[in-house]
């Protein structure tokens, strides 16, 4: 009788229990541990008190092994003692010819080549912090990017010397030093750069010229779009960047691995997760300047690559390439990236074998980061309650029309529930902490919910909208605000608006992007207002978006309207917009099509609605 009652009492906390711990908790545990046991790792790989164990880690490698090959580059092979030597006469020229100074920032405006590498290291070396600028960006965003950084030097590759000349006048007035990174300068007050780094010593630098670096202290700049129409810096510290490596260390990277990287370095997935992984791993790395579909299983032969990194429109790329019957003749073990949806990763297994897909979920400047450590198709990774007590997250109700969260009576946030679309929110704790962005406090306070769940709590808003399943899986579903995903850049509405009403036809206009099928992401659209007695000039207009606007960013279809509708707030409505896309079928506003073989937004007709939707237009 007492044995009865007993477990009728027990009964209900099994079946709390049950229902706490789920059927991956053994998945979860693991996951957990082998996250201790990382940061365990990384902690010792550097002296105690280190400020910049990046470079720690790198110079333990040039002393342990410095013949191992550390960048592969076109048909260049670089050893890390060759790279360490050339970072410091990289430093060494810069100190002398940049009158560089511990703390002092440096942009770097180029594409994917070794130099990219060595200029960093270099820049560590010196305790000197360096921004990653965009190479598409221009003018006004140029000069945004460069000055919110407050750096005192621009290195430039060669290639890009009409952006440079074009506001080469305004970094003058300020008294900035401009370096191409050639043996001579065609440009008036731009100085050549690779002739004195060539010139210059090979000696160690010394450590007493980053003695003021603290872990705390900026290591990179990198740019993220945002609402305000202009990139913003996302300063990563020393100990940022540091820790950063723990990603490539979740997905198994190894030191006899060579990971291929076409992804842009001045990304944090190419640089601080990619490049910085291999330095922790002592890895190899394949630098491309370009993603290509058509060499990229040439390349992984050639360079007998084992790991690459993806976004999910890579692997889409990847699969719509023509068929080969060597397609499964590789050594790629392992991919992490992002992005990729259910129907493509099983395609892309199913076709090149049966590589270990590590998909992640992160922002360069956010405090929340999963990992797929489960491999389910299309998640981002797991509500995993062990890592939770250090990553403190949430999702919450969010009203996409108001573009606001939810609250409730007491003005707090409501938890959505498993199975519900919300906003995934971040923690702001001192071990995991939003540090915001340079020079745009404003912006900063702007990415924080404040008296979330209870009074005084403050949130990193991710601007990213989840769902949780049953079984604690992690899945994408959308972004809100002004910002929209194309070819895997982010794009902000409000920068190509400002961009659109340049011209002086358009009274007005409201961005956003579209779906379109057998395509990641979405694509641009706009929709406008002409001025009164004017007309809409596709020449004029694709003259002026293809001048100043990179190509992800450049709006491919345009909707003509008599009036742009508005909230009580001003603020644009998108969500009908965004839902009838660019369907001539149901539309009966004026469309066009940006049509880069004629040079002009042509008028949309149906037949050209077909042929994008059955592939014969590529976007």
């Amino acid at each position: 009788m007492y044995s009865v009652l007993a477990l009728l009492c027990i009964l209900p906390i099994v079946w709390k229990i049950r229902k706490i711990f789920s059927l991956y908790l053994w998945e979860d545990l693991k996951f957990f541990l082998k996250i201790i046991r990382c940061f365990l790792k990384i902690k010792k790989s550097v002296p105690p008190r280190s400020s910049s164990g990046m470079l720690d880690v790198f110079l333990q490698h040039v002393s342990t092994r410095p013949h191992k090959t550390f960048i592969l580059y076109q048909d260049q092979a670089y050893s890390y003692r060759e790279v360490d030597l050339k970072s410091n006469q990289a430093a060494w020229a810069l100190r002398h010819y940049g009158n560089l100074r511990n703390g002092n920032c440096v942009a770097v405006f180029m594409g994917n080549e070794p130099a990219y590498v060595w200029l960093w290291l270099a820049l560590a070396k010196l305790g000197c912090p360096m921004a990653c600028l965009n190479y598409n960006i221009r003018a006004k965003s140029f000069l945004h990017c460069f000055q919110c950084c407050k750096a005192k030097i621009l290195i430039a590759a060669p290639e890009l010397k009409a952006a440079v000349e074009e506001v080469l006048p305004d970094l003058i007035q300020e008294g900035v030093l401009v370096f191409y990174l050639s043996r001579d300068s065609p440009t008036g007050g731009v100085q050549s750069l690779l002739d004195k780094v060539e010139a210059s010593s090979e000696d160690p630098i010394p450590e007493s010229y980053r003695s003021d670096t603290t872990s705390e202290s900026p290591a990179l700049y990198i740019y993220t779009s945002g609402t305000t129409g202009l990139p913003k810096a996302a300063a990563l510290t020393q100990e940022h960047v540091f820790a950063s490596c723990i990603v490539a260390m979740l997905c198994e990277l190894t030191s006899e691995d060579v990971l291929y990287i076409t992804l842009p370095l001045y990304h944090s997935a190419g640089l601080v997760i990619g490049l910085r992984g291999c330095i922790q791993t002592g890895a190899t790395c394949v630098l491309r300047k370009k993603f290509s579909a058509s060499q990229f299983w040439d390349d992984c032969r050639k360079y007998n690559v084992t790991a690459f990194q993806y976004i999910g429109e890579i692997l889409r790329y990847l699969c719509n390439s023509s068929k080969k019957g060597n397609d499964m003749d590789h050594c790629v073990r392992l991919a992490m990236g992002n992005g990729v949806r259910p129907e493509v990763w099983k395609e892309f297994i199913e076709r090149f074998g049966k590589i270990k897909i590590f998909e992640y979920y992160g922002a360069t400047e956010g405090n929340v980061f999963f990992l797929n450590y489960t491999h389910k198709e299309g998640a981002i990774g797991r509500c995993n309650n062990f890592q939770k007590l250090f990553q403190p997250f949430e999702v919450i109700k969010f009203d996409v029309e108001k573009d606001e969260p939810v609250r409730d009576p007491t003005g707090h946030c409501i938890r959505v529930a498993r199975g519900e679309t919300g906003l995934l929110i971040g923690k702001h704790v001192a071990s995991n902490p939003f540090h915001g962005y340079a020079g745009n406090e404003s912006q900063t306070e702007k990415k924080r919910l404040r008296n979330v769940l209870k009074k005084g709590d403050v949130y990193f808003n991710t601007g990213d909208l989840v769902v949780i399943d049953k079984e604690g899986f992690i899945f994408f579903q959308d972004r809100v605000g002004d910002t929209f995903r194309w070819k895997g850049e982010n794009v902000a509405t409000t920068e190509v608006e400002n961009l659109v009403l340049m011209l002086d036809f358009i009274e007005e206009a409201n961005v956003f992007g579209v779906l379109v099928p057998h395509n990641e992401g979405r694509i641009g659209m706009v929709s406008i207002k002409l001025k009164e007695g004017r007309y809409f000039d596709g020449e004029k207009m694709f003259a002026h978006v293809n001048e100043y606007l990179p190509n992800y960013a450049r709006p491919r279809f345009v909707r003509i309207q008599e009036s742009i509708e508005v909230t009580g707030t001003y603020k644009k409505f998108k969500m009908n917009l965004v839902k009838d896309g660019f369907n001539p079928f149901c539309i009966k506003d004026d469309l066009y099509f940006l049509d880069d073989s004629y040079r002009t937004y042509r008028p949309l007709d149906q037949q050209i609605y077909k042929d994008i939707l059955e592939k014969r237009i590529k976007l």
